[in-house]
């Protein structure tokens, strides 16, 4: 008997079957096509069935002869989705499209895994238990968060990784754009950003410091319209995409295109070749501030996401402390110290942004010396930034380093392929808990949800972010998902059967016993040893592929 991930609400299971043939049809309100033509493109690309999607003005006509039905029922929560597999019909209702959408995604997995494949299985049926299911999310914000800046992500991957969110209900795709490494969005009024700002000579192989570079430039971006596509797909996915463009640290890319944004006389030529903390920041003068505001505008005409992410985090101050232009700024504007003059910098960028109808969401750095009213936080330092934010009126995103970072290597074993971090396991992963435990219950509703972060100095391609990202990210997913006691035991089975889903899918995920050879760290023992056998094993995973 299948069964879900994450885990519904409510479930009920019942004999019988419904069986899906080419002749099946759907029809959905006008409001919920989307969602069905979804559903429609999957069915197609699992069973090569190519079903009718009935709407519009043959929809009340069409509803009750056709197998698959999406209506609309108000009395269904946010997000939230009832759907009742019967031996002749399987019907889903929604107060809205995302609603819908998540309803599609529970309905495929109750189908042979096989329905994920990317071309139709030769499958001789296709059934699904009958089944009553209705669930909504406990938080609003589920999200991951990708870092495109320190390696670029092709419009392909984007959309890919999109496609593995809605797969896991999660809601939030959060862009991270701008780095010291690289700047990845185009802006027509600084066009030097992407023309100097999107490509470094190389990059800095592994973790210590001290280590050579590759050798190899590494670049690109994204184009306007290559932002909207990835924002309309998105869309139709039931996605918020979330940019986030960096201030006032994280700024040598920016500064490399534009030398007048950075202190004094310090200068660079090109993005950041090294990872970790980079002294050179923006300095603080109303021409800058100007600049990101127009920089600023550009995003949000861009992106419709009501909240926009300004970064915050990991600013040294070195550079304001030594500068004599930026002492003497601070006097002007009455500032008692350097954390007080980050604040007042991401407060103006706040208030820009409250002007064009948009909120800031920032690091939790953005606490240090006082947050801008209407600002959220994302809080990454453990929980304490969580507590503090929520306490005091603002929302939160939580996303601990000790169980939602990603890129943080699964296990002790030698041949893991990422050098950094604690070791966050998938039970790790499954602890996540946005709540801090001791936050008063008044102002639990502060805490909006929470998102993996996933981080990518050390992971340069697609097949890096499958490993680093599944199955850890289908335990966040239940984590943010999946209301009242959650249990891991009970989890793993579920997980167990889940994976075939990833496979079907394509997802070079990490197995329980460690990287298979070709996820391992180069110069390992067990790598392939020959392009022959490097040729074999990835025959081996993508046989079920296409």
């Amino acid at each position: 008997m299948p069964t879900l991930l994450p885990r519904p609400q409510t479930e009920h299971t019942f004999s019988g079957e419904f069986e899906l043939t080419s002749h099946t049809t759907i029809s959905a309100h006008p409001a919920l096509v989307v969602p069905a033509l979804r559903l429609q493109e999957q069915l197609r690309n699992g069973t090569g069935f190519v079903l009718p999607v009935i709407s519009e003005q043959g929809f009340e006509a069409q509803r009750d002869k056709s197998a698959i039905r999406f209506d609309i029922d108000q009395r269904l929560e946010p997000e939230g989705f009832e759907f009742e597999v019967t031996p002749e019909s399987i019907h889903v209702t929604a107060s809205e499209p995302r609603g819908a959408h998540w309803a599609m995604q529970a309905l495929l997995q109750l189908f042979p895994a096989d329905i994920y494949r990317h071309s139709p299985s030769p499958r001789a049926r296709w059934s699904t238990p009958t089944r009553h299911v209705r669930d909504a999310p406990k938080f609003s914000w589920r999200g991951a968060m990708l870092d495109v800046a320190r390696h670029f992500a092709p419009v392909r991957e984007v959309r890919r990784f999109i496609d593995l969110l809605a797969m896991h209900r999660l809601n939030t795709l959060h862009l991270h754009l701008t780095d010291d490494q690289g700047w990845r969005i185009e802006i027509l009024r600084y066009p030097r950003l992407t023309e100097v700002g999107s490509w470094r000579p190389e990059s800095q192989l592994g973790a210590a410091h001290g280590s050579a570079g590759d050798g190899r430039p590494h670049g690109g971006y994204y184009t306007q319209e290559d932002i909207r596509e990835i924002v309309a797909y998105g869309a139709a996915r039931g996605i918020n995409v979330v940019p986030e463009i960096e201030l006032p640290g994280h700024a040598q890319a920016a500064v490399a295109a534009y030398p007048e944004l950075g202190v004094g006389d310090a200068a660079a030529d090109a993005p950041w070749t090294r990872w970790g903390i980079n002294p050179l920041i923006f300095n603080v003068e109303e021409s800058t501030v100007e600049f990101l505001s127009h920089v600023l505008d550009e995003v949000i005409a861009l992106f419709p996401s009501e909240h926009i992410c300004i970064g915050g985090d990991e600013c040294p101050k070195e550079q304001w402390r030594g500068d004599t232009r930026i002492q003497q700024r601070m006097v002007e504007l009455g500032l008692r110290d350097e954390e007080e003059l980050q604040s007042w910098f991401v407060r103006r960028i706040t208030a820009h942004l409250a002007t064009r109808g948009r909120k800031a969401i920032g690091w939790d750095e953005i606490l240090e010396g006082g947050l801008a009213p209407g600002a959220s936080v994302l809080s990454w330092r453990g929980r304490v930034g969580a507590l503090a934010a929520a306490t005091a009126g603002h929302d939160v995103v939580a996303c601990p380093v000790d169980t939602a970072y990603l890129d943080y290597r699964q296990s002790e074993m030698s041949t893991e392929p990422i050098p950094v971090g604690t070791v966050t396991t998938v039970e790790t992963a499954y602890e996540f808990d946005p709540i801090p435990a001791d936050l008063d219950a008044d102002r639990i509703s502060h805490v909006l949800g929470g998102q993996a972060n996933l981080w990518t100095e050390h992971i340069d391609s697609a097949r890096g972010i499958d490993y680093a990202a599944f199955p850890r990210l289908c335990a966040i997913a239940e984590a943010l998902w999946t209301s009242g006691d959650r249990d891991f035991a009970e989890f793993q089975p579920r997980l167990a059967e889940h994976l075939a889903r990833l496979d079907a899918s394509g997802v070079e995920y990490r197995r329980s016993d460690g990287p298979l050879p070709w996820q391992q760290r180069p110069g390992v023992t067990g790598r392939p040893s020959s392009t022959d056998d490097a040729a074999a094993h990835l025959t081996a995973i993508t046989a079920n592929i296409r």
